[in-house]
């Protein structure tokens, strides 16, 4: 059988970077949680708006949260109101998370002096200006259509269509997996066009994965982008 390997892991050390960018040897398994945790709440608060990726970096006294997002404007708010309400949402999470940590009177001096090191917290929107050149929204668009029982096939043949006649796209790959149109016996279906070499170190392809929930079940979609070779 063939070994899978994550394109962006593939590649994380010539063409892509990492998502979480920051050194912590003593406190390694806290951060680790805190940017889960961190990734788990946006995406559930603001999953319908359209997020592509989001990435965190800590320095000395600071936590940066970059989101990406094909419409910032739903998220900023009137006057930022709607970063501010994120920001101390994200601060009142970290605090509950770190007090619960905290068992022993040692610990919680030390958690206390860290939080008062590192309370403060910088979120930055930035925009997605061609969500079809992204394979993480063009995946959530597929969901949303399979969600609203539209055929898969037809939905297959328009994201390729859709992603193609961008420029910039030299190929595409989109496979759906699951109960498809609710049968009883699960299947996979898949469409491509043009060029993926996923084999290729230099190439540039964006990967995405995600679901569909239906009532008949979840429908897994996985879309590949490739957008040429990077030397």
């Amino acid at each position: 059988m063939a070994h899978k390997v994550h394109p962006k892991i593939f590649r994380v050390k010539e063409l892509e970077d990492w998502s979480s960018r920051w050194l912590e040897k003593r406190k390694f398994p806290q951060f680790l949680e805190e940017d889960f945790k961190i990734r788990e709440f946006l995406n559930k608060r603001l999953g319908k708006i359209g997020i592509e990726k989001i990435e965190i970096e800590r320095f000395a006294g600071r936590t940066n949260i970059i989101v990406f997002s094909a419409r910032p404007g739903l998220i900023i708010g009137r006057g930022g109101g709607g970063v501010e309400e994120l920001k101390k949402a994200i601060e009142k999470l970290l605090s509950s998370l770190r007090q619960s940590k905290t068992k022993q009177k040692d610990a919680k001096k030390e958690i206390n002096k860290f939080d008062s090191a590192s309370a403060q917290i910088k979120i930055e929107i930035k925009e997605v200006r061609n969500p079809w050149l992204s394979a993480s929204l063009s995946g959530q668009w597929i969901a949303q259509q399979i969600e609203k029982r539209v055929g898969y096939r037809r939905v297959l043949k328009q994201a390729i269509e859709k992603i193609s006649v961008q420029k910039e796209a030299e190929g595409c790959r989109v496979e759906l997996a699951g109960r498809l149109d609710g049968n009883e016996i699960a299947r996979r279906e898949w469409l491509k066009k043009g060029r993926l070499p996923r084999q290729t170190l230099r190439a540039q392809i964006d990967y995405a994965q995600t679901e569909a929930r239906c009532t008949y079940g979840t429908v897994g979609i996985k879309v590949w982008i490739y957008k040429g070779e990077k030397f």
